[in-house]
């Protein structure tokens, strides 16, 4: 095939076909999104999609899919493709969502009733050929051979997604003995499984090539039929109905009546704001970079550009500068250095004015005057700043000596606000997204350092100062958009921005920085023991099976528990049945067999010392781990933690709670202080549900999970036992998450009958609970949204989708975010008005770390009880609530030993 651009070349692809090679390529477990929606199929499609385009770089792409398995073959055979199994539960669903990808990048879709996507495919072929046109076929039907011309092409996928054979006329000849021409003679006499068409037994590709090449052609083997000897030749008389029949059905229908021909689907590329709404929801985030970085030529995204003078300042020269252009009006900010661990180093500033005037310098380079000028400028609240993405450079400037104020707008946190369900919030991306541009530069520095930048550049190389002045204008831009996107709900994200998030990436810095001491020596000594324990469990595990084998290996792990030993089947998966760990965990509650205690045993000890390995290589310099805490991760507004991740240090067991003594009081300081909310959850739920049996059991003062199960049993709280107080608080928390009384049943192990009579009779007596649980689902089906306490947002689009599985995950997400959302909310006031109380108290006491709805201080010698004091008051206070926000406060040497 020629490599001509100038030659129209159309890719045709067979979608059933493809979608169904990349489900049994990937493993459905490891792909699914949050609502449970599984993705394999869709991901690997799209991959191999992507690569066809970067690859083949078509000028016209058409995908076609089956209407139905129901055909003018099935009218004629009726058991044509009858041996296919059924289609497996988890690919139902995915074919509709790749042509939402399709749909999103302008790729055509053809279906014709009463045909296969072969035939639409033949007919689109057969046209762009006689027109002159190349074409390449994607498909895993070998049927498709039978196109294959010196014009026509197959790409005839392999074992994984990224596998593809060019199959062109002489690849079909060397593999099946016959050019394309008599592929149709020879599948007809070797029959085809797949589609349920038996051939000549005894009969294979060598034997049929022989046969058609000797007499030219199917007809002329049929017509020699008794002059073939022997076993093969009875057999071929024996069925020559079957083959004739083959013969028929094989035929490819290349003359149907189609909406469209070949010249009507030149691609004029994808459209990027619905390729960004399909591939979130999807969370197909790699995917989406690769589809930026092989096909960033397609479309040109800027559609006016603009001129944007850069200049690169020298030594002296940055002072004036800013005196000029960087006063009241705000100017875009982007930074370059090395960043984390708490601190950071800055190489590079950036700045860029709205009426088109920017920067770039060095701080390495500064005189004097400038240094004093640019810590000025930074420290000034009166001149505002945008920034990509503050809290990096914030701490980066502070290890310069620099004090960064005045950031109007964080442009990272706005998107986030904006849309919380998205996967990532790079600044390319949202300048795609937003401002239809890309980050570009035209042309390089002259003599003088003067730049003429633009984001409709021709993609010439270009210096890094460039590029990061480019970042400052967009980073302006795209302020102005966000802020313009958040203002649609009445302020309240915009809230959210000025006084909740902006402010708190502030003190989140300052609490990296400060990082929290630990014990090196003890992390050594439990990560000794750790591995001891993971040895230990193996030893056992071999004992008890009779052998050696690998315990990380699910394969071998398989063999051993159903063949072997004869468990129980778990969950069926691709590869035979899952050993995820609640699947174990649920297999040893029923059968109690030893190896599993030593399987669960050896998989937790694992866990746990891969945790301290993590710890050990985190701690700096200074004795203390610093960890990054990230406020766009989570949708619901929760912070998360990375580098190392403190928020999954493990709480509920004895072991895990080890790891948390080596979490230490640091030199100069007498304690560590812990205080978290008392079921924040639970009253959250009060306040929203406005059940006043809920209220009253919080504001008893008594135990409030015995308090519920006093109401719901209808026994006095002294009577109260131990199992009723165990299934209540069970129901207490997992109503929040959509529990159902499956769900319930096994958490308590009781019979679903009898969790269902259990959640009755809650709701008999928390009936406001129950109303509140109903409408908040109504309400967001009716919005597409969900709201905290602070008006946070959580879109939702899934609550009216055609899936009944996505529908029913959004459903739990409606449920749990207003609750989860509100705490995030809370704790996230709470900690502002906790460092702006100890700015103002003049302790010395300090904040070190966030823990979903927990916080860690270090105690200043002699503060502790005033630090208590101040802490249960502001945390107390943090939002007004129909019951009391009860605050538990702990001191100790160390994080495990300040627990309460």
């Amino acid at each position: 095939m020629s490599d001509d651009v100038t030659t129209p070349r159309l890719l045709l692809l067979d979608g059933h076909s493809l979608a169904y090679r990349a489900y049994h390529a990937l493993p459905v477990d490891n792909f699914s999104t949050v609502t449970g929606q599984a993705t394999n199929a869709v991901f690997g499609f799209t991959s191999m999609f992507i690569n066809m385009l970067r690859d083949e770089k078509p000028t016209h792409i058409v995908v076609a899919f089956d209407v139905s398995r129901r055909s003018f073959r099935t009218e004629k055979y009726p058991d044509y493709k009858a041996g296919r199994a059924e289609t497996p539960a988890p690919f139902q669903g995915q074919v509709s969502l790749i042509k939402e990808v399709l749909e999103a990048l302008r790729i055509p879709v053809v279906e014709k009733a009463g045909f296969e996507a072969d035939d639409v495919i033949a007919t689109l072929a057969t046209q762009a050929r006689d027109a002159g046109m190349e074409v390449l076929i994607s498909s895993g039907d070998r049927d498709a051979f039978q196109l294959a011309t010196e014009h026509v092409t197959i790409l005839y996928p392999g074992r994984g997604v990224s596998d593809v054979r060019r199959m062109t006329p002489a690849a079909i000849e060397e593999k099946y003995f016959v050019p394309p021409a008599r592929y149709r003679d020879k599948a007809a006499l070797v029959g085809e499984s797949s589609d349920n068409l038996t051939g000549v037994p005894g009969v294979g590709d060598k034997t049929a090539a022989k046969w058609i090449n000797e007499y030219g052609g199917l007809d002329g083997v049929v017509a020699n039929a008794d002059k073939i000897k022997g076993k093969a030749g009875e057999s071929l008389r024996a069925h020559l109905a079957e083959v004739l029949r083959n013969y028929e059905l094989n035929a490819l229908v290349r003359d149907l009546e189609l909406p469209l021909r070949p010249e009507d689907v030149r691609w004029v590329g994808w459209d990027r704001e619905a390729v960004h709404q399909v591939f979130d929801a999807l969370e197909f985030r790699v995917l989406r970079e690769r589809l930026y970085s092989y096909l960033d030529a397609v479309e040109p995204e800027a559609e006016a550009g603009f001129d944007l003078d850069g200049r690169v300042l020298r030594g002296g020269e940055v002072a004036g500068w800013l005196a000029e252009h960087a006063g009241a009006a705000p100017v875009g900010v982007a930074v370059t250095g090395t960043f984390g661990r708490g601190t950071g180093q800055v190489s590079g500033i950036a700045v860029a004015t709205g009426s088109g005037p920017a920067a770039w310098f060095d701080p390495a380079g500064l005189d004097e005057g400038d240094e004093q000028a640019v810590a000025a400028w930074l420290a000034d609240p009166a001149r505002p700043k945008v920034i990509h993405d503050a809290k990096p450079a914030l701490l980066a400037f502070r290890a310069h000596g620099w004090q960064l104020v005045g950031v109007t707008v964080d442009t990272a946190m706005a998107a986030y606000l904006a849309k919380p369900d998205q996967r990532a919030y790079d600044l390319t991306d949202l300048a795609l997204r937003y401002l239809k541009r890309e980050l570009k530069v035209d042309a390089p520095a002259d003599d003088n350092g003067q730049l003429a930048l633009s984001f409709d550049g021709d993609g010439a190389d270009t210096a890094v100062e460039e590029g990061v002045m480019l970042r400052a204008r967009a980073t302006l831009d795209l302020a102005d958009v966000l802020t313009a996107e958040l203002s649609r709900d009445g302020g309240e994200s915009q809230h959210l921005l000025d006084e909740v998030e902006q402010p708190l990436s502030v003190v989140l810095a300052e609490m990296e920085s400060k990082g929290i001491a630990a014990d090196t020596d003890y992390l050594s000594e439990l990560e000794s023991h750790f591995a001891a324990e993971v040895k230990a469990a193996q030893q056992a595990a071999h004992e008890v099976h009779g052998r050696e084998f690998n315990l990380g290996s699910p394969k071998q792990l398989q063999e051993i528990l159903f063949a072997e030993r004869n468990l129980p089947k778990t969950k069926k998966i691709k590869s035979g049945y899952t050993t995820d760990a609640d699947a174990l965990q649920d297999l040893f509650t029923k059968t109690e067999d030893p190896l599993l205690a030593h399987l669960l045993r050896y998989r937790d000890m694992a866990k746990l010392k891969s945790t301290v390995d993590g710890l050990l290589k985190s701690v700096s310099d200074d004795g203390r781990i610093h960890t990054t805490f990230n406020q766009t991760v989570a949708a619901t507004g929760r912070l998360s933690s990375t580098d190392p991740n403190l928020q999954n240090i493990p709480i509920r067991t004895e072991e895990g709670r080890r790891i948390r003594r080596a979490f230490i009081v640091g030199a100069g300081f007498e304690q560590l202080m812990t205080a978290d909310y008392s079921q924040i959850e639970m009253r959250i739920m009060a306040h929203l549900s406005v059940d006043e049996a809920l209220i009253a059991a919080f504001n008893s003062g008594a135990d409030f999970h015995a308090a519920t199960a006093s109401s719901v049993f209808h026994v006095g709280l002294g009577e109260v036992t131990a199992d009723q107080r165990r299934k209540i608080k069970a129901m207490n928390y997992g109503l929040a998450y959509g529990l159902s009384a499956y769900g319930l049943s096994n958490q308590l192990t009781i019979s679903t009958d009898e969790a269902k009579t259990l959640m009755d009779e809650y709701f008999e007596r928390f009936g406001g609970v129950r109303d509140y649980l109903q409408s908040i689902v109504k309400q967001a089906t009716t919005d597409g949204y969900t709201a905290t306490v602070l008006g946070r947002r959580r879109y939702l689009p899934d609550l009216t989708s055609d899936n009944r599985q996505r529908q029913e995950m959004a459903k739990r997400m409606a449920l749990n975010a207003p609750i989860q959302g509100s705490a995030a909310d809370i704790i996230k006031i709470a900690m502002l008005k906790v460092d702006e109380a100890l700015r103002t108290s003049g302790l010395n006491s300090r904040m070190l770390l966030q823990v979903h709805d927990e916080l860690v201080f270090e105690v200043a010698p002699g503060e502790r009880d005033a630090l208590e004091e101040l802490v249960r008051r502001e945390m107390g206070n943090a939002y007004p609530l129909a019951v009391p926000l009860e605050v538990s406060v702990g001191t100790g040497r160390d994080w495990n030993g300040a627990d309460h």
